[in-house]
């Protein structure tokens, strides 16, 4: 080799370090001047300490099951400690394979991108993508700032990886990405395309989660278009955990072969469990930030500060309550379906067409789509226009959603067709409230008929009339009197006039001849024995009763027509009343909430139960007799069937044979059906009826509550007792200490014959 050409090439060798060591330089530069903030201002240690992020408000049932959110993105983060480690070691070799050795910046993997111009992979590192969702969000499309926003990633990157450790950040990742329909973070990711949590996940359902990590919409299992791409990127995935010693060889070609599959199961207020429960806790909290402020003064915010509402609610429980409504009323619809279709005026009974109008016009006025034009500022002629026009709608029907093409005024008229049900659940001894189910489909019918629904009461008012004969008078459920019709004169309580009620036709003890004791009185629910033990203790006095049991200020009318349940209560105020009865005359003001903890799990509110003395130990105990001898003789009797009965609702073999204090309730032309019933640790209710009192059943047969409502309560009590952990009592109430100074043997109690064929009268009350 010549001088000259050693001369050149050593010029050359000068210039290709003096390029490599001038591009680090310059690098290490722009590095230097993005860490004193040249391009733009970077997090403090604060807000590295405390990223700010959108985090839903977390619903916790009793037994830790998570019910549901409250968000604007529907993120609850979790720990390193709940990632089972096939997900960690998944994320690790596709997305970071160096993750653990390097300290933010994989240097290798960047001279890799550089060296092959980036079509070799990316050189973000999981610490930098952490970076980039906490402060950068969004990358831009200039060039330029694209770059400056890479340097800050890095120099943040450095900083988290100094601040937190390597489990921390994975963590941190997960919890940030976002992977489509409503899933934010690996939790919400989880319990949506795979109907789990995190922990729960097989090793190759892992794999999806992380290869959708890429990009969530391009490999998403749930988008039909993106499937083939999904199952692929889920198969590098396991080649990647090869390479990386994760999984066998063998492991990996057998995970290969097996068919991509996900249980989408979509979270919004409308789906899952308890919807109704959710939407009244969330009006309680929007009230309980107002009085419960951060330390620095300000409101708590229930969508995005991710607070841990601990509830009552037990997710077993509630599960069964939803269960058991749509088992009877699903049902129940049948019937009545089929009734309507000799109704001429279906499915409404005794209305004038133009009361019809009436209703129906109402109810588009009431309706979203007439209140938003109206805001609008749509005329009235063309929002009554476009209640005409023909349009596609998914419909409910009790075989799920359907696609079909009506108008907007008759799917107003459809949806009337509709029974309705509301259960309650509560713990006597607590207050705490075990089930709440406040309609038939959250996402269709919005109204709570179990808190908002005020609907007449019927017979399961007439507990507190003796209850207060016997609280006053030292009743005995064995004193005998007459049925004979009872007639209170004109005058007698204020401004009333003459009143004598008459019984059902439908109940065989009341034929106005003879004697009853009070136990076959309230077992038969017959309405002169009411009227009799209401006029001997007052008005007054059963109203006064009623409202401390109910835990109500609002009014109850000191009149004697009470005595049939004309009150219109909620079955919120009933379940709380006769639960009461089973805690020795202590009421317990119903509870929702347990304790409420911020986001670091500081206790910020912790709930305690709220009691009241209404009845002594002794009156609530022999109420609680009286109310068994409904189950035992009267109309509740056939929760003691074993064997199916052709001229009940539902055929089900009920079967009980434990101690129950129940009372059936049906109000004036059988619009609503009542059950309410009770165990030692466990009361219950149930409400069935038509959205309109018009709506209901023509004959007392299936109007009836021991028809409508009974049977939801049965079958609900039956799922509670078979499953062992809830430890729902099966035992007799528990006598008070003291020895009872009421006689409570009667000898037997005149029962009930269900194969007498009674004589039914329009407008009968029950029995």
């Amino acid at each position: 080799m010549t001088k000259k050409k050693i001369t050149n090439f050593k010029k050359y060798i000068r210039w290709f370090w003096g390029i490599v060591i001038g591009g680090f330089a310059f690098v290490l530069l722009l590095f230097l001047l993005a860490s004193i903030g040249t391009f733009g201002p970077l997090p403090t240690f604060e807000e590295l300490e405390n990223p700010d992020n959108n985090l839903a408000t977390e619903i916790i049932s009793f037994d830790g099951k998570t019910l549901g959110t409250f968000a604007y993105e529907n993120r609850t983060p979790i720990k390193f400690k709940d990632l089972p480690d096939n997900l960690v070691n998944a994320v690790v070799a596709t997305e970071d394979e160096r993750f653990y050795e390097h300290s933010g910046i994989d240097f290798r993997g960047l001279a890799r991108a550089i060296s092959k111009f980036g079509k070799g992979g990316g050189a973000s590192t999981i610490t930098q993508q952490l970076a980039k969702n906490l402060f950068t969000k969004r990358a831009s499309s200039n060039s330029f700032k694209r770059i400056a926003q890479k340097l800050k990633e890095w120099v943040v990157s450095i900083k988290l990886e100094r601040q937190y450790t390597k489990q921390e950040i994975i963590a941190m990742y997960l919890n940030t990405q976002g992977f489509l329909f409503n899933a934010s973070g690996i939790r919400s990711a989880s319990r949506i395309y795979f109907g789990k949590e995190p922990m729960d996940l097989k090793v190759e359902e892992s794999a999806i989660l992380a290869a959708m990590l890429k990009n969530p919409r391009q490999f998403n299992p749930n988008r039909s278009i993106s499937r083939d791409k999904s199952f692929n990127r889920r198969n590098v995935v396991f080649k990647q955990m090869e390479k990386n010693g994760f999984l066998t060889t063998q492991e990996k070609d057998s995970l290969q072969k097996l068919p991509l599959e996900i249980n989408y199961t979509p979270e919004s207020h409308s789906d899952g469990y308890a919807t109704y429960f959710r939407e009244h806790l969330r009006d309680y909290l929007k009230q309980w930030v107002k009085t419960n402020p951060k330390p620095n003064g300000e409101e708590y915010n229930i969508y995005a500060d991710g607070l841990k509402i601990y509830v009552t609610i037990d997710s077993r429980m509630q599960k069964y309550a939803e269960e058991a409504v749509q088992a009877h009323i699903s049902n129940l619809q049948s019937y009545f379906n089929e009734e309507q279709k000799s109704n001429k005026t279906a499915p409404f009974y005794d209305l004038e067409p133009e009361q019809i109008e009436m209703i129906l016009t109402r109810a588009k006025k009431n309706s979203d789509r007439w209140r938003e034009m109206k805001r609008l500022g749509t005329p009235e002629k063309e929002i009554e226009a476009s209640f005409l026009r023909k349009r596609k709608m998914k419909i409910f029907t009790w075989k799920g959603d359907q696609d079909t093409i009506m108008t907007p005024a008759d799917s107003i008229k459809y949806y009337k067709y509709f029974l309705h049900s509301g259960l309650m659940s509560m713990e006597p001894q607590t207050g705490h409230i075990k089930a709440w189910v406040g309609g038939i489909n959250n996402k269709h019918f919005k109204y709570d008929h179990v808190e908002q629904g005020k609907r007449q009461v019927g017979s399961t008012f007439k507990p507190f009339v003796y209850a207060t004969a016997i609280n006053q008078l030292k009743l005995s459920p064995c004193d005998r009197y007459p049925i004979s019709l009872y007639t209170i004169p004109e005058g007698k309580y204020g401004n009333m006039k003459s009143w004598t009620p008459e019984n059902s036709g439908g109940n065989p003890f009341s034929r106005y001849k003879g004697e009853l004791n009070l136990k076959e009185g309230l077992a038969g629910s017959v309405n002169t024995m009411s009227a009799r033990l209401i006029d001997m203790v007052g008005p007054k006095n059963v109203s006064r009763l009623a409202k401390q049991s109910l835990g109500i200020t609002r009014t109850i009318p000191e009149t004697p027509a009470i005595a049939l349940g004309t009150v219109e209560l909620s079955l919120y105020e009933m379940v709380s009343a006769y639960a009461m009865f089973a805690n020795k005359g202590l009421r317990v003001e119903p509870m929702i909430i347990t304790r409420i903890e911020d986001k670091n799990g500081t206790v910020l509110t912790q709930f305690t139960p709220k009691t009241q003395e209404v009845l002594s130990e002794e009156s609530a105990y022999v109420v609680l007799d009286l109310l068994k001898g409904v189950t035992t003789a009267g109309s509740g009797i056939r929760l003691r069937t074993t064997a199916p009965r052709p001229d009940y609702v539902t055929g089900y073999p009920y079967g009980f044979d434990n101690a129950i204090a129940g009372k059936t309730g049906t109000t004036q032309n059988h619009t609503d059906g009542w059950f309410m019933g009770v165990v030692p640790n466990l009361a219950t209710g149930v409400w069935t009826g038509g959205e309109d009192n018009a709506i209901h059943f023509e004959q007392i047969g299936k109007g009836q509550g021991a028809s409508m409502a009974l049977p939801t309560w049965a079958i609900f009590m039956r799922k509670c007792y078979e499953d062992p952990t809830l430890n729902i009592s099966k035992e007799d109430f528990e006598k008070p200490e003291n020895p009872i100074s009421i006689r409570l043997d009667c000898g037997d109690v005149k029962k009930i014959d269900e194969e007498e064929k009674p004589v039914i009268k329009k407008g009968d009350t029950d029995f």
